[in-house]
């Protein structure tokens, strides 16, 4: 049994499996447990959108690649990963948050957030995917203009999250539900409206670069398994 085990570790892969950042609670989960039950190392690292988008312009390494499917489309197309690889791994939507102890505003309507958002001292959203669609959001209420001094935008989700713990008044946020659901300090309000809600899809693909292809194509078919597929969920990806 030792034998084995020093074998197994011996010969072990080491993957760098490069994520988006909605994703991290759930990939994170997953790659612990491939380790477990293969020996093989899975190391993530987090992005947003346009950070992925860069990475892979600069020509950073990795053996697979978890993005926006527009990112996975542009990474296919400059032949950095292999199309016959990819896989859909889930899709998150937008959900609201306010700071622990704020009064819990009304989202189950078109015009109830927009009535929250006209009342907000300030409006939080990120870069990445998920914030890009706000934009879009605050111009179909019909507001883009009239809380565009009180907008803020930062980094991404985790940035968010540090903005809205620190602040004192009724500010609201938006972020991936995933990470909605796993923010501490902060109150979950709920998902945006049906009729306003976005889903960003996100697949997953093995880069042409590899260093460990077959082991990336196995974490491949591990993260869509039906049992990987709970873990996700849970996490906040449907």
């Amino acid at each position: 049994m030792v034998l084995a085990a020093g074998a197994a570790t011996l010969f072990a892969a080491e993957l760098v499996v490069m994520s988006a950042g909605a994703l991290e609670a759930g990939v994170t989960q997953l790659a612990a447990q491939y380790r477990r039950d293969t020996g093989d190392v899975v190391r993530i690292e987090i992005g947003n959108a346009p950070q992925l988008t860069a990475r892979l312009a600069a020509g950073d390494a990795a053996d697979v690649l978890i993005a926006p499917a527009a990112v996975v489309d542009q990474a296919i197309a400059d032949r950095r990963a292999a199309a016959a690889s990819r896989t859909t791994v889930g899709r998150v939507g937008v959900a609201v948050v306010v700071r622990a102890g704020a009064a819990t505003p009304d989202v189950s309507s078109a015009d109830a957030l927009r009535r929250e958002l006209l009342a907000a001292d300030a409006v939080i959203y990120n870069q990445g995917s998920s914030g890009t669609y706000i934009e879009t959001l605050l111009a179909q209420l019909g507001i883009a203009d009239r809380v565009e001094a009180k907008t803020v935008r930062v980094l991404n989700g985790e940035a968010v999250m540090e903005r809205l713990a620190a602040a004192r008044g009724s500010e609201l946020a938006f972020l991936a539900r995933s990470d909605a659901i796993r923010a501490t300090g902060l109150q979950y309000a709920g998902p945006l409206p049906a009729p306003l809600q976005n889903f960003t899809t996100y697949d997953a693909v093995v880069m042409h670069a590899a260093r460990e292809p077959v082991a990336a194509s196995a974490f491949l078919r591990f993260i869509t398994t039906a049992a990987a597929r709970r873990t996700l969920r849970d996490a906040g990806v449907e």
